[in-house]
């Protein structure tokens, strides 16, 4: 009987020349394969530019801000307006070559609604900077320096919370009749900034001790320059995004105060004027109430949808 024969081990594979391994090739990896880096702004940018709505709001503010600059291309291709006013034609209803008709003096009311586009925007975009500014300022100091400060500035606050917008500016109008443009914007500013105050307040307190903060001060940087180069740049955003919800209150709050009789006086053009003097014809002559109304409410709706859309951008927990 013959024994089993021996099973030979197997060889190991030989392995490769390193001359014939194919190595990748270097450098940078290709784009898809690099992980997609943006900052905030980049971020809120890019989801701004997706909403379909936020361009419609953009377009309208975009055409109210070329009205106020420029009126008479949008009288001459919008109405036909000759640029007088006759009494014969007051109260006319809209036609053809009048849109929106005749006012109570016999002017062309398209023009005119146009033409009282200029005060309401710019109440609303100067009192708004005003109020940015002075808010910033007083919310910097109070978060930066607690103590003393910041109880006092803290408690100015609370003084002028306590006042309502529409009727302290009331008040204060009524006590200087003799007002115009300029008076209506300080009033509003020293009414409206308290908000964007305790914005702005609560950032630089929860920024004042971060580490880049910290760092900044031991190499020997003073209060100043810590408040501007490291502070305020950080804690700025949440402030001009409510300022930018505040344009549309303003301009609302500015058409309230000349419908009630204490904002701008005539011969000024107003949307707020125009509200006020068709008050008493609404039922006789809709027109004279229905289309400033409408160029006001969808001017202060644009400016809030487009604020609100910009505060969703920037803070991701609202996305």
């Amino acid at each position: 009987m013959t024994s089993p024969q021996p099973v030979p081990a197997p060889q190991p594979t030989p392995a490769p020349p390193v001359e014939d391994l194919v190595l990748p090739p270097a450098g940078p990896p290709k784009a898809e394969e690099r992980p997609a880096a943006g900052s905030l702004a980049s971020d809120a940018w890019r989801e701004l530019r997706s909403r379909p709505l936020v361009g419609v709001c953009a377009a309208v503010v975009l055409l109210v801000a070329s009205m106020a600059a420029v009126p008479s291309p949008f009288i001459a291709l919008l109405t036909n307006d000759s640029g007088r006013c006759e009494l014969a034609d007051s109260r006319v209803g809209p036609s053809l070559d009048h849109p929106f008709g005749f006012d109570l003096q016999g002017c062309d009311y398209l023009a005119q609604i146009v033409r009282g586009t200029r005060p309401s925007l710019v109440i609303g975009l100067s009192v708004t900077a005003g109020a940015l500014v002075l808010s910033v300022l007083l919310g910097l100091l109070a978060g930066f320096y607690g103590g003393w400060v910041d109880a006092l500035l803290s408690r100015t606050t609370d003084v002028f919370f306590g006042l309502p917008f529409i009727l302290g500016a009331t008040v204060i109008l009524v006590a200087f009749p003799d007002h115009g443009l300029g008076a209506m914007t300080l009033v509003l500013v020293a009414l409206g900034w308290t908000t964007m105050a305790r914005v702005m307040r609560a950032q630089v307190i929860g920024l004042k001790d971060a580490d880049y903060v910290h760092a900044a001060r031991s190499t020997g940087a003073g209060p100043l320059r810590l408040m501007i180069r490291h502070i305020l740049p950080n804690a700025v955003t949440p402030v001009v995004v409510v300022a930018m919800l505040n344009i549309g209150n303003v301009i609302s709050g500015e058409a309230t105060l000349d419908f009630l009789g204490v904002g701008l006086q005539y011969p000024a053009l107003s949307w707020g004027l125009q509200l006020n003097a068709a008050q008493s014809y609404f039922l006789d002559f809709p027109h004279l109430l229905v289309f400033p109304a409408l160029f006001l409410s969808v001017t202060v709706l644009s400016f809030i949808l487009l604020g609100d859309a910009v505060r969703d951008a920037y803070d991701p927990k609202l996305r």
